[in-house]
């Protein structure tokens, strides 16, 4: 395996840009270390200790206490497959669908709504859009507990 496949490229993204939406639930200062094919970040903070934003839930989630400790952790149990969704991009590239430059796959309908982990609810999108649209859902969701009904509207602004 090769864990670039399931990788997007970190060049030529103004990655201080699209991640201004996150500022809410990211820290401060951070490094953008990598990034899946989900447009889910891995980032390093000041301490050396890596988490994951996983945009598909707007939860940030500690993973490792340093690089090197996620060298090792990846490995263990089901975290690769997890973290990198290797399975799920196995069967979205053998199926045809596959990203280019500045796009990623996305949940037609997001887990967090009751989407399957699926082929047929991933579609591709621009990464920019994906992860602006992600963060300004979440954040109007943060403070709202499990289980409460939401109604969502959207508008032509």
């Amino acid at each position: 395996m090769r864990v670039d496949e399931y990788l997007i490229a970190l060049e030529g993204i103004d990655w201080s840009a699209i991640l201004a939406d996150w500022s809410w639930r990211l820290p401060p200062r951070f490094t953008l270390w990598m990034v899946n094919r989900f447009a889910e970040l891995a980032v390093v903070l000041e301490d050396g200790s890596v988490y994951m934003l996983h945009t598909d839930t707007g939860v940030l989630t500690r993973l490792a206490d340093s690089r090197e400790h996620f060298c090792q952790v990846v490995d263990e149990n089901n975290n690769a497959n997890d973290w990198l969704m290797i399975p799920l991009v196995d069967e979205l590239v053998a199926s045809g669908l596959t990203v280019g430059p500045g796009q990623c796959y996305c949940f037609k309908v997001p887990p967090v709504l009751g989407g399957a982990y699926e082929v047929g609810n991933v579609a591709v999108m621009s990464l920019c859009e994906r992860l602006s649209f992600l963060a300004d859902f979440y954040k109007q969701l943060e403070g709202v507990p499990d289980g409460s009904h939401v109604v969502l509207r959207t508008s032509d602004a």
